[in-house]
């Protein structure tokens, strides 16, 4: 199960970065003599790679319009430009497309052609962080798998925009504008094999509502979060890494076993309100508790396997599976407790 899990985020979050290291590569490598076979099919203001045919470079060109993308293209890269608005003539012949990157321009909601988007049928990754959106754009391509808008204005998400997207597995929100009614018990429906949900840095305080079962990551970090409510986690039951950093989080707001959740391996709570270690699940691997109240640790209260059961199951049986402890920035003081380091015998690192 762990082996799955960490394959698949391994796809999730490495694709862009070893696309994007090739197609460099083939940038910096190429002879200027072989750049005229492309001429004749390439935007005068962008960069055609002969080695690799189906990308097309327009970024940093200070464009306040998007050029006419020949056919042939699959991977466009328009960040850092000037553009405001996508509408359908540029894409007239760019029925392949299947990554659009977009980030740092100055597109609007107005600016967004109606359809445009969900005629690109075989788009497959969208990035549009660091615009000027207030909105989630829609409609959306039916066929995407990573949608980025990060660092926008978004305040609102329309009505089943995400109903049709059941191929998404990344839709990063984060350093946005929502406030708790803008994410309704509907707003994640249809988004069945999501893998990672990132609403860190907006202005939420109390945990979203009837987040898709299949989550396996989930960052709230930098809201105002206070509660847990009972049984939360019932519901995504194969979220793995959750981040809930710099929050309001206090003991009253966690119920007894909120965090006692057998699916969860990372735990980050640093930067809340904490007096004590809250109980936890013997498959946690890592928990970061850094930086709130905490002034001791007993390791006989939040050991969550009795050390005498352990003894009974020998070394490699019931032993709890924490391997990284963070605890400074509390008032603790060293050294750790011995029965902390006879609780947790595979603990790799212990910050304090």
């Amino acid at each position: 199960m762990i082996l799955k899990v960490y394959t698949s985020l391994l796809l999730l979050f490495l694709v862009n970065s070893a696309w994007t290291r090739t197609v460099r590569q083939v940038y910096d490598d190429l002879d200027p003599d072989h750049w005229s076979h492309y001429t004749s099919e390439c935007p005068q203001e962008c960069f055609c790679p002969p080695s690799f045919p189906n990308a097309l470079y327009c970024d940093n060109k200070g464009l306040k319009e998007i050029p006419p993308i020949p056919a042939r293209i699959w991977y466009l890269y328009l960040q850092n430009n000037q553009i405001e608005t996508l509408s359908e003539k540029p894409f007239v012949n760019a029925s392949h497309l299947r990554w659009i990157n977009l980030n740092k321009n100055k597109i609007t909601n107005s600016g967004i052609e109606n359809g445009v988007l969900s005629k690109l049928k075989r788009l497959l990754y969208l990035f549009l962080e660091d615009n000027e959106l207030e909105e989630v754009p829609s409609p959306l391509p039916v066929g995407l798998e990573q949608l980025r808008l990060a660092r926008n204005k978004i305040s609102r998400i329309p009505e089943g925009v995400f109903s049709h997207l059941e191929n998404l597995t990344m839709l990063d929100l984060h350093q946005n504008s929502l406030l708790d009614s803008a994410l309704q018990s509907d707003t994640f429906q249809g988004l069945n094999n999501l893998m990672q949900l990132n609403i860190a840095k907006n202005s939420l305080k109390k945990m979203p509502l009837s987040i898709p079962a299949n989550t396996l990551q989930l960052f709230l970090d930098n809201n105002s979060i206070e509660v847990i409510p009972e049984n939360y986690f019932t519901t995504i039951p194969k979220v793995t890494f959750l981040r809930l950093n710099y929050n309001k989080l206090s003991d009253d707001g966690i119920p007894p076993n909120g965090f006692n959740v057998s699916s969860i391996l990372d735990l980050q709570l640093s930067h809340n309100q904490l007096t004590k270690i809250p109980p936890i699940n013997a498959h946690l691997e890592h928990l970061h508790l850094d930086h709130n109240k905490i002034k001791s640790v007993n390791g006989t209260q939040i050991c969550p396997v009795s050390i005498a059961l352990q003894e009974d199951y020998g070394y490699y049986g019931n032993v709890p599976r924490l391997r990284y402890l963070r605890l400074d920035g509390n008032e603790i003081q060293p050294p750790i407790p011995l029965d902390v380091m006879i609780c947790f015998r595979l603990l790799q690192a212990v910050v304090i």
